[in-house]
């Protein structure tokens, strides 16, 4: 009994320093973020002597990242569509339809997927060169979805793998046509997977750099983490702005986390024990 106590106060005391040691580099950048300009190179402290939004104000003033903020939402919500789509009509057709060779399909793009972002980007970005589609919003979306669409078909695969087809088939004696049987039965059990493709796509997409570097010349076009490392100069770094912009960027997948954290729970559990 006793060993049982040490060791339970050991995992809480290990839980509790993992949580520390990954939660402070961004307690640290939202606490700078909120120092004033004259503090942030001055001896540094756990708390701000005084907390100012002055960081914030000069980032959406001076800089251009309003316009980068519209851009990055724009990309991410045009890839999590694509992504959920696609991903869906193709892992439902592998599942319940005779597809030849439909097992080497999903192989090869989850083994595509395997593939580092800048052995790709290169030739991605001539192919949108010869089509005219280069430093676009657009070009960078269809790149973003060679990143999310593969994982996103190999998780519900698994999904409507494990699904017995005797649920649409009754729905279908009760009246419902196979589409409708999709609509009402498959795609409601599978939300927890459909969740976490959604957020794998977004949180993807939100904070790839590669491609947008790669894709990208314009600053009209740029998108948050190449707007972001573009503030580190060679003769300036204002860390105010910096550690500010890295904040708003965190903050959409902070809210997205904490709204949907049930089903992304859910739909990791389920994928590593289904297909």
């Amino acid at each position: 009994m006793r060993r049982s106590a040490s060791a339970r106060i050991g995992i809480g005391f290990a839980a509790f320093a993992i949580a520390a040691w990954s939660f402070f580099p961004i307690y640290w950048m939202i606490v700078s973020s909120l120092r004033s300009q004259q503090e942030l190179f001055t001896r540094p402290t756990l708390l701000p002597s005084s907390f100012s939004l002055e960081s914030y104000q000069q980032l959406l003033e001076v800089t251009d990242y309003p316009q980068q903020f519209r851009n990055s939402i724009v990309v991410a919500l045009a890839v999590v569509a694509i992504t959920l789509v696609a991903s869906i009509i193709i892992a439902y057709a592998v599942t319940r339809f005779r597809v030849p060779f439909k097992l080497m399909i999903v192989g090869s793009m989850l083994y595509a997927y395997m593939f580092p972002p800048m052995l790709l980007a290169i030739p991605l970005y001539g192919i949108f060169v010869s089509l005219g589609i280069a430093d676009s919003l657009f070009a960078l979306v269809i790149a973003h979805c060679t990143l999310t669409l593969p994982l996103g078909v190999w998780l519900l695969w698994g999904f409507f793998k494990s699904m017995p087809f005797e649920l649409e088939e009754a729905a279908m004696v009760d009246g419902c046509t196979r589409l409708g049987s999709f609509v009402r039965v498959v795609l409601p059990l599978s939300l927890p997977g459909i969740v976490t493709v959604a957020i794998f796509a977004f949180l993807l997409s939100w904070t790839d750099y590669t491609y947008a570097l790669v894709m990208i010349s314009s600053d009209t076009q740029k998108t948050l983490p190449v707007g972001l490392a573009s503030m580190v100069g060679s003769f300036e770094l204002r860390w105010g702005e910096v550690m500010a912009g890295a904040t708003l960027i965190a903050l959409p997948l902070f809210l997205m986390f904490t709204l949907l954290s049930r089903y992304f729970i859910q739909g990791l559990a389920a994928g590593a024990t289904k297909g």
